[in-house]
């Protein structure tokens, strides 16, 4: 498969600072702050995998699709599409709770 279909659209995220794109072969595509970062891609491969055994009890669906990362400066959002896991790291622009 060829590298512009995996990533096509990761580019245009708003705020995205970086982005993996991975499988159990290693990683398949990365750009930004996570450019051939290996260490966070094996870490969210971790996450994903433990986060994988929860199944709901006789479900066949996979326990999730998304999953979020928040830090204070910023975001990893995880999200699992067929053999494939793609991270994005974004800014985190959190807004301060309005006060009524």
């Amino acid at each position: 498969m060829a590298t512009a279909a995996l990533t096509a659209g990761l580019d245009r995220i708003p705020d995205q600072l970086g982005y993996l794109v991975l499988s159990d072969d290693g990683v398949l595509a990365s750009a930004g702050e996570l450019e051939n970062d290996e260490v966070t891609a094996g870490v969210m491969m971790q996450m994903v995998r433990t986060a994988s055994r929860f199944r709901l009890q006789g479900g066949t669906e996979p326990p999730f699709k998304r999953m979020s990362v928040i830090l204070e400066d910023f975001v990893y959002t995880v999200t699992v599409s067929g053999q494939k896991v793609f991270v994005v790291k974004r800014q985190n622009n959190q807004q301060e709770p309005v006060t009524v």
